[in-house]
């Protein structure tokens, strides 16, 4: 088997990429987010169901299947709607590189230190550094986003669950 070498120039180009379909994923974990967190919303706003749930009579009323439901709906909802929310607030990261905008003040003397010395090597730890940055922000952010997806699924059981339990006892009175 025949290795072939790849040039600096490659690994370089190749991190480049890497860090182009990090930064990429990062703005689709917060479209996910912004999604799950204006379906709760809007859930909340135009579904009695859903806004009936934050209400003590719902709880008082003495149906313990409706009050447990609706307990069960109501966290599922807030849960989803703080884990979008955390998908979305900043990152900050230790060791910024130049590439990264708030870093940029402590990074700028060393890239025009690196370019006056012809030292490319500077390029490639800038790159690999910003890469590894930004896969711990992509892990945190999908963290919340799947947090948030799994919040939503609850709270449309237990919607349904909700609506079915109500339909079925309407429909069925009891003697």
């Amino acid at each position: 088997m025949t290795v072939v070498r790849a040039s600096d120039t490659q690994f370089l180009d190749h991190l480049k990429k890497i860090n182009d379909v990090f930064y990429d994923q990062i703005k689709i974990a917060d479209q996910k987010a912004a999604y799950i967190f204006t379906f709760m919303l809007a859930f909340l706003v135009t579904s009695a169901e859903g806004r009936g749930v934050f209400k003590i009579e719902r709880y008082v009323s003495g149906d313990w299947v409706v009050a447990i439901l609706s307990a069960l709906l109501g966290l599922a909802v807030l849960f989803s709607l703080v884990s979008a929310i955390l998908v979305v607030l900043p990152r900050h990261r230790t060791g910024a590189t130049s590439l990264y905008w708030g870093g940029w003040g402590e990074n700028r003397g060393a890239l025009m230190e690196a370019r006056a010395e012809g030292d490319a090597s500077y390029l490639f730890d800038q790159y690999a550094g910003n890469v590894d940055n930004l896969s711990a922000i992509n892990r945190s952010k999908y963290r919340f986003v799947g947090f948030a997806f799994r919040g939503l699924l609850v709270a449309v059981v237990a919607y349904v669950l909700l609506l079915g339990y109500g339909a079925g006892a309407t429909a069925l009175p009891v003697r």
